[in-house]
């Protein structure tokens, strides 16, 4: 039986908004990209204790680009 997570989490080119970080994690969880839009942002906004643009901008430095060849 293989497991889902076994891939490496890597940032989307192809339906990126920004930096692909949204769409990278959703690609890894087999999820909607607009879905964890989302929900990023709402917990951005609605939790004091999460700073949002400074995780975004730290995940966008350390998720590495999906290369296509």
């Amino acid at each position: 039986m293989m497991n889902t997570f076994s891939r490496p989490l890597r940032r989307s080119m192809a339906n990126r908004q920004i930096a692909g970080v949204c769409s990278g994690i959703a690609d890894y969880l087999g999820l909607d990209p607009t879905a964890v839009r989302v929900a990023y942002v709402l917990l951005s906004v609605f939790t004091v204790a999460f700073p949002g643009f400074l995780v975004y901008c730290i995940l966008w430095l350390v998720i590495p680009e999906r290369e296509y060849y």
